[in-house]
């Protein structure tokens, strides 16, 4: 993405009293289920183009955006729920449509066992996209963190932890990252220890289906921002669940955003709350102090319809069929943030 050139003064005046911002996008779960697969099957190939082009340039204005990849790719055969694989082809769509970031600790990063994870792994540096939450092996993890992104000059750092993996233990050496504590403040103190100004812990947790998050959550959300953390970024409920931008309370100098689910990307799922997600719009900026801080946060409705698989936002599908189906999602979703939203509202205009 090009930025225009600063005038020489207004640069300076950056420099000196602070200024600068930067925007960055958080979707929830990216799932290939068998009819998503099947829909993008064409000659020896397959192609999802079309499941993004409703809002590509909405992603790829954000100055950096983030997706949960739940699904291994890799090579055939293709499967759906309950243990996903899905082709390649999948993750160069997202990559297409501009996302810069696929998490993959997740419950369903092992469903191809450790050959699914390392292909993965594989096909996103192949790619040239950073990744984060599994690794090939201990060496790897070693080489690979701290992650710390250089974003318009701020110095963000990111973490990925998943509650589990469905039952199936890491074999063959992969390394899989999960909920653990000690591991988290070893990562956290690492990050700051390396220069990360803003930290954000994308986490796998919670229960599926649930609109509220629960007591698990709630705890381990609560020792995160006693950790300082800035931005702590839900998955797996494959619903949406509220979200918070406010003091932190450990550390009052600081802001804190939440969001304990993002909810579902793109899906084949089929109840009125599943079949959408949220998409969360961070922007950081700098202070006169030239501390990077937390601005603003707001979040746009995204909603799956069939057939094609293509992602809207909510309030733009156009078909006859689905339109009443988006606006009950919307409805549903919109009265869980309105009561429970600290300081995140709806954001309907371009970034």
């Amino acid at each position: 993405m090009a930025y225009p050139v600063l005038p020489f003064c207004t640069l300076l005046a950056s420099l000196v009293f602070g200024g600068g911002e930067a925007d960055l996008l958080f979707v929830g779960d990216a799932m290939q289920h068998k009819a998503q697969i099947d829909a993008a099957k064409t000659a020896g190939s397959y192609d999802y183009t079309a499941c993004f082009a409703r809002i590509d340039s909405l992603i790829s204005a954000a100055d950096y955006a983030v997706v949960n990849l739940e699904t291994p790719v890799g090579a055939a055969p293709y499967r759906g729920y309950p243990c996903f694989n899905a082709p390649t082809e999948f993750a160069d769509a997202l990559a297409d449509a501009g996302f810069d970031m696929m998490l993959t600790a997740n419950n369903h990063t092992l469903d191809n066992g450790p050959k699914g994870l390392k292909s993965t792994i594989r096909h996103l540096d192949s790619l040239g996209i950073d990744h984060l939450g599994t690794y090939a092996d201990d060496s790897s993890r070693t080489k690979a963190m701290p992650k710390i992104v250089d974003i318009k000059d701020f110095k963000v750092g990111f973490l990925n932890y998943t509650y589990g993996t469905n039952g199936i233990e890491p074999r063959q050496g992969v390394v899989v990252d999960y909920i653990d504590k000690e591991l988290i403040k070893r990562d956290v103190e690492a990050a700051r220890s390396a220069g990360a100004e803003l930290l954000a812990v994308c986490v796998h947790w919670g229960d599926e289906y649930k609109l509220l998050p629960n007591s698990s959550q709630k705890s381990l959300a609560d020792y995160l921002e006693s950790l300082g953390v800035d931005m702590i970024i839900g998955a797996h409920p494959h619903v949406i669940q509220p979200m918070e931008l406010r003091a932190n309370r450990y550390f009052p100098d600081k802001e804190v955003f939440l969001i304990y689910s993002l909810g579902n990307f793109v899906s084949n799922m089929k109840t009125a709350d599943t079949r959408g997600g949220a998409l969360a719009h961070l922007k950081i900026y700098r202070d006169d102090s030239r501390k990077a801080r937390l601005k603003s946060a707001s979040y746009r409705l995204l909603f799956t319809v069939p057939g094609k698989y293509e992602v809207y936002e909510a309030d733009s599908v156009d078909s006859p069929a689905w339109k009443p189906r988006a606006k009950e999602f919307g409805r549903r979703a919109r009265a869980i943030f309105d009561k429970h939203n600290i300081s995140v509202p709806e954001y309907k205009e371009a970034l």
